[in-house]
């Protein structure tokens, strides 16, 4: 039975867009066309102490630490039987999992400590679950076995600069297969864990990021080998044979999630590749042909999952950014009703028991905190399982999220999510326009405290969904592949654009901030160089600042996936060397402050500090703040608060207090 879970489309609640943390990394030049190693681009301990972070006003620190209070557990996993749910919580401080026996039980904590740690199976008899932690965020996790009343962890798989990741346990609980990058650090290796034997053997090791994506009682696998960013090719594979069969994508570009179907010669596929939205269709591998399961609507299925004992298959819709679900019989394929369920901005499935049964349904929006639910299919009955915490916060008076557009240069209306204050101590209000990460991601509504704080703070917080973005079709998501980005990147652009000339007062404009992680730092230094006034300030945590730098030294094992994304650096040099902020380091006016993770394997430290030696050279106003014990984003509360704490800081000085 494959490892249960939320697709790769379903919504996730978080505070912060937090990644594993990562392991050293090479160091890289401050030119965009030379990619060689430069002086003053690691982080040696001398440059750790010159950029760890200044302490945050006793004030500001308070409002974030009782934001960061406001949460709710993960949707989790249940039990066999259905009687226990299993799920992550950060409560403590950094994620742990957690177990509660029973709908409104006490929760019982099952891992502790500083490492994230977080819950990957359950196993079929119920009596014991499988975990990954990360040990001193290297981004490298390792796999373990516990006993589900609790103890010591068992390690199934740990090794030092190696990534594992579990792909299922057998219906029999015998054995626990997973992969693991070991072999090479740029390919994945298939393994089968003996349990009772506490012993590992190989099963494929051939080149290649593969992925487990199902399994069948009889062993059979069926196998994923990403080829791009959001690209892969399916295979049938048999352990006992050691026959590899092709399915779909080979030869192609294209999208694809796939399972099993409940007959044998039956695939259940979500992929965009017959228009231009993700749809569900059925692949019978003896004829080779898609017949489609869904209609065809002006929305992406989102994900899905198949309970071939319940006869089932669970899917959601992205509406817009809104998540709707919908469900399947299994066999006929006919649509299936499903029972009254609570209202949100989404509504998605969590993990099914083994059985059929019960499935979790996860709930929530703007104004409320999400929550997670029991469906029973047999009584149609639904069962809140626990609650989320909110002391001294009324969730009811968050800013809600409203869909609104801007028009691009071109003409295309661009999607974004604005939360707006009841009132704003500057007139007119001040804006922060936080681009999400990916760039495959999608900004959406829902609940998102960290969103709140700017709105508490005076801010306007604007959402926008540039193309490049998911949920809107394969032609809005590979708008921006390679070269093409220089025809959309001024997306970013145009978003103060039209907030100057649209949201102001008395022909007053605002002033904008622009902030983001990851690919949303790329954008926040793309707005503060190559598009330098559009933006008065801006704050840009784990941001690439050279696109041939950091293709060059981040992670082998994201190397090539990030090259169909961005591009070649052999064959697209020019584009590359136009597309990377620091090439216009020259036009910067406004402020920036720059935060990273020094042990950053996906955009390497380097990148940060390459562009604040850059605008030193300027004598630009700047700030940089590294932390030494995290990656690609915070994990760790105290970094995460003063991450945000220091962004709000920022951007009140900047945007508030030149008023």
């Amino acid at each position: 039975m494959k490892a249960q879970g939320s697709s790769r489309g379903a919504v996730a609640v978080v505070l912060l867009a937090a990644l594993f943390v990562a392991t050293a990394v090479v160091a890289s030049s401050s030119s965009p066309s030379r990619p060689a190693a430069a002086v003053g681009t690691e982080a040696t301990p001398e440059v750790l102490a010159r950029y760890a972070p200044p302490a945050l006003p006793a004030e500001l620190r308070r409002r974030v630490q009782s934001m960061f209070d406001v949460r709710s557990p993960g949707s989790g996993q249940l039990s066999p039987d259905g009687g226990r749910l299993f799920f992550n919580w950060s409560v403590t401080g950094s994620i742990q999992v957690w177990r509660i026996d029973g709908p409104q039980r006490f929760p019982v904590q099952l891992t502790g400590g500083e490492d994230p740690t977080t819950l990957q199976g359950v196993m079929p008899d119920g009596r014991h679950i499988v975990v990954s932690r990360d040990r001193g965020g290297a981004e490298n996790p390792g796999l373990y076995l516990q006993a589900a009343d609790g103890g010591p962890l068992e390690t199934i798989f740990q090794k030092d600069g190696v990534r594992a990741f579990l792909g299922f346990t057998s219906e029999d609980g015998a054995s626990i297969f997973y992969t693991a990058n070991d072999l090479k650090p740029d390919s994945y290796a298939v393994y089968r864990y003996d349990v009772a034997a506490r012993r590992a053997e190989l099963i494929f090791g051939e080149d290649g990021l593969w992925s487990i994506a199902d399994d069948r009682p009889d062993g059979r696998l069926l196998l994923s080998k990403a080829t791009g960013s959001t690209t892969s090719e399916y295979f049938g594979y048999d352990p006992a044979t050691r026959s590899l069969t092709p399915f779909l994508g080979q030869g192609e570009r294209e999208d694809y999630e796939i399972n099993f179907g409940v007959a044998d010669n039956d695939l259940i596929v979500r992929t965009p590749k017959l228009g231009d939205f993700q749809r569900l269709y059925r692949y019978q591998t003896q004829t080779r042909e898609l017949s489609s399961l869904t209609p065809e609507i002006a929305h992406d299925i989102s994900g899905f999952t198949i309970n071939r004992n319940g006869g089932r298959i669970l899917y959601t819709i992205n509406e817009g950014g809104y998540t709707r679900p919908r469900a399947l019989d299994a066999r006929t394929f006919t649509e299936l009703p499903l029972p009254e369920l609570p209202t949100g901005d989404h509504v998605s499935f969590g993990s099914t028991t083994r059985d059929g049964r019960y499935t979790v349904i996860r709930t929530d929006s703007s104004t409320s905190l999400p929550t997670s639910s029991v469906l029973d299919w047999t009584t149609g009955r639904l069962t809140p399982w626990h609650v989320p915490s909110a002391p001294e916060v009324d969730p009811t008076k968050f800013a809600p999220a409203t869909v609104e557009t801007y028009p691009a240069r071109d003409g295309t209306p661009i999607p974004m999510f604005v939360r707006r204050p009841a009132k704003c101590a500057a007139t007119p209000c001040p804006v922060v326009v936080e681009f999400h990460g990916g760039p495959e991601a999608q900004a959406v509504p829902g609940w998102d405290p960290g969103a709140q704080l700017y709105v508490d703070a005076g801010f306007i917080h604007v959402s926008p969904n540039v193309r490049g973005s998911d949920g809107y079709g394969k032609t809005w998501l590979h708008a921006d592949n390679g070269p093409k980005r220089l025809d959309v990147i001024n997306d970013i652009e145009d978003c103060a654009r039209y907030i100057r000339e649209r949201w102001s007062e008395g022909g007053r404009p605002p002033r904008i901030g622009i902030t983001g992680t990851s690919y949303g730092g790329y954008a926040t230094l793309a707005g503060m160089t190559m598009f330098a006034g559009a933006y008065d300030a801006g704050v840009s945590v784990v941001g690439i600042s050279n696109l041939t730098t950091f293709l060059n030294n981040t992670a082998a094992y994201r190397r090539s996936l990030r090259i169909t994304e961005y591009g070649d650096p052999e064959k697209d040099g020019d584009a590359l060397r136009r597309l990377s902020p620091i090439t216009f380091i020259d036009r910067v006016k406004g402020p920036l402050l720059i935060i990273q993770g020094a042990n950053d394997p996906r955009v390497p430290v380097s990148e940060a500090l390459q562009m604040k030696n850059a605008l030193d050279r300027r004598r630009t106003a700047s700030q940089l703040i590294l932390f030494p014990d995290e990656g690609h984003g915070s994990q760790k509360r105290d970094n995460r608060v003063q991450e945000v704490g220091h962004t709000l800081r920022f951007f009140t000085e900047q945007l508030i207090g030149v008023n």
